[in-house]
């Protein structure tokens, strides 16, 4: 953490003392500043009167997501609303996803928005940074991991995968188009969560929340 800047004539609360004793114990600068001078300098709506600056994200080579002891990656797959990004990220963090995968391109960035969304599971998500999904998913096709595609209109059930034996990697595509061609025929398994409405009620960032959260409860019992 580089400094943080509070917004001047808030009302007294215990968060913000908490910020400022805990800034004072990592001995991070803090500053008061103004509520218009915050507006500017958060780039992002709804910064509730608090912004910090921190260092910029590092990321590792996917070999290095791969080599960790029971790989659980997420790959996002042209995910480009912010909101839904770090809703993912938050939900992977829950489940113990140990790496996400992001495309350099035609993706949602590790912006503000997204920071504040994921409510600061980035500060605990290793990320890799890929040219492109359909070649990555090829590299964690070889080196053992199960590539699952989640995918509204496939007929087979993500409930039926084992899930908690084997290495995973879970695939999401983008809001609007799903999984990209190329991308759905690199996946070992593409399947869909059951529903039972008549409906179909889960978004991508859902979608993910459910079946990391699979992944996670079938884990438990294996590691």
């Amino acid at each position: 953490m580089q400094r943080i800047l509070v917004a001047d004539a808030q009302d007294p609360a215990e968060i913000l003392d908490e910020i400022e004793r805990e800034a004072q114990r990592r001995r991070v600068p803090v500053h008061v500043v103004s509520m218009a001078r915050l507006d500017r300098e958060a780039r992002t709506e709804g910064h509730q009167g608090v912004v910090a600056f921190a260092s910029r994200l590092e990321t590792v080579l996917l070999d290095e997501l791969i080599a960790a002891p029971h790989p659980f990656l997420l790959v996002c797959d042209g995910v480009t609303d912010p909101r839904n990004l770090g809703a993912m990220l938050r939900s992977a963090d829950g489940a113990g996803v140990t790496g996400v995968v992001l495309p350099r391109h035609r993706s949602a960035r590790i912006a503000p928005t997204v920071t504040k969304t994921a409510a600061g599971a980035i500060e605990y998500l290793t990320f890799s940074d890929v040219g492109g999904v359909p070649s990555a998913l090829d590299t964690m096709n070889k080196a053992g991991i199960l590539t699952v595609g989640l995918a509204g209109e496939s007929s087979s059930s993500l409930y039926d995968l084992d899930l908690g034996s084997v290495p995973v990697a879970l695939v999401v595509g983008s809001e609007e188009r799903g999984l990209a061609a190329l991308t759905r025929k690199r996946c070992v398994a593409v399947v869909s969560i059951p529903q039972m409405g008549h409906v179909s009620s889960l978004n991508a960032g859902v979608a993910v929340s459910v079946a990391a959260f699979e992944v996670a409860r079938q884990r438990r019992s294996a590691f």
